[in-house]
């Protein structure tokens, strides 16, 4: 699997089209912190990590009627082409009603979080 984050990406949007309660994807500490960052914001219901002997995160997927919470999940940079943008050059994903995930130099982050601390990193993906 060349894009691990691309992966998770899929696996959430194929799973909230589908109307599924959990999607399991393979573990790994970014896409933890990102699944735990999605929960903290409100997109996910629940994040649990799976242990031995193969590790994997189990994510809740939060609902309105039929219709999931996350209306859409954009990947930004790719193994291919990876974007970065400075502390001032930090998107607003829908005008402010979606986040922007960075992965900055103090950790995985939304753009409001970054731009508040005053760094800049690599755009992973938006969520709205």
């Amino acid at each position: 699997m060349t894009d691990p984050i691309a992966d998770l990406l899929t696996r959430i949007r194929n799973a909230n089209r589908a109307l599924l309660p959990v999607v399991e994807v393979p573990h790994s500490r970014l896409k933890e912190s990102i699944a735990r960052l999605l929960k903290k914001e409100g997109y996910l219901a629940d994040c649990l990590v799976e242990g031995p002997p193969a590790r994997k995160l189990k994510l809740k997927l939060k609902y309105q009627g039929r219709k999931g919470v996350i209306e859409g999940l954009r990947r930004i940079s790719t193994p291919g082409l990876r974007r970065y943008v400075g502390a001032r050059d930090i998107p607003r994903v829908l005008g402010g009603m979606g986040i922007a995930i960075l992965s900055t130099p103090r950790g995985v982050m939304t753009g409001t979080e970054a731009r508040k601390q005053n760094v800049g990193g690599e755009v992973l993906c938006y969520v709205w």
